[in-house]
């Protein structure tokens, strides 16, 4: 099935709404004791530190805020599991907003109290529907909420593994629409259905050109859990590497998948 035709997934408004308040909640309540020392460690993300990760992670809500001041675009012309391609080409401008808000908003906590409140103030008066121009193309609103979603569920990911003993959790439905976009841009990516990717509880995809599997058990099969296929989604981890460290499980002729990860950078 062609990227043009397969059905789009459809999510639930309201619980991605309040997965994505939930999960910059549980960033909140994590900085907000950050000494100097510790926002100033290193992070995976270049030459980013957690002071500057912080400050993106703000900078993705908020381009809620900023998509909403503009016009509203005629119609929809992409699927929101197409967004993952669009984020690298936007790298080189996040960076240097990402500087500037760390210039300009030192009082992190602060500066993460204010997003969530504009948020809320946002989504209680705008509907759903409402089209936006964001980097991907024109989608809704509520579609633009689930790729809040991935960003705060990433880069959460990104803090805990900078900070040794930080540990904020993830909101279960946030983590769920990560997932599942994530999933569906590999799908809309190698489209076919040679392959199966699970994972589980949250996501099953066929994808990769060939034979086409119509039953029992799939030839090709992938299966990981949500954290590390967020990770090779998004360039954290390795397939291969996953593999060899028993992550992954990868069995048939066509599960190997490495050469079509990462999806976004």
């Amino acid at each position: 099935m062609s990227p043009a035709k397969r059905r789009a997934r459809a999510y639930d408004p309201a619980r991605t709404r309040a997965a994505v308040l939930a999960q910059l909640g549980n960033v909140r309540e994590g900085v907000r004791g950050l000494d100097p020392e510790r926002l100033a460690l290193p992070t995976r993300l270049g030459a980013w530190t957690v002071r500057e990760l912080v400050a993106h992670i703000g900078m993705a809500v908020t381009a809620v805020h900023r998509a909403l001041e503009l016009p509203a675009p005629p119609k929809q012309d992409v699927q929101v599991a197409e967004w993952p391609f669009a984020t690298a080409a936007a790298s080189t401008a996040i960076d240097e907003f990402t500087r500037g808000l760390v210039t300009e908003r030192p009082d992190l906590d602060a500066y993460l109290a204010e997003t969530e409140a504009g948020l809320r103030t946002l989504l209680d008066a705008h509907p759903g529907g409402r089209l936006l121009s964001t980097n991907a193309g024109a989608l809704p609103l509520d579609d633009y909420l689930v790729t809040r979603a991935v960003e705060l569920v990433v880069h959460t990911d990104d803090l805990n593994a900078a900070v040794p003993g930080l540990e904020v959790p993830f909101d279960r439905q946030a983590l769920a629409a990560a997932t599942r976009l994530l999933a569906d841009a590999l799908a809309l990516k190698a489209p076919g259905a040679s392959t199966e990717v699970r994972v589980p509880p949250y996501a099953v995809v066929q994808c990769v050109e060939g034979p086409r599997h119509t039953r029992g058990t799939p030839p090709n099969v992938v299966e990981t859990d949500p954290l590390t296929w967020i990770r090779l989604a998004t360039g954290r981890l390795a397939f291969a590497d996953a593999v060899a460290a028993a992550k992954v499980s990868a069995s048939g002729e066509r599960a190997d998948i490495g050469a079509l990860l990462p999806l976004m950078a």
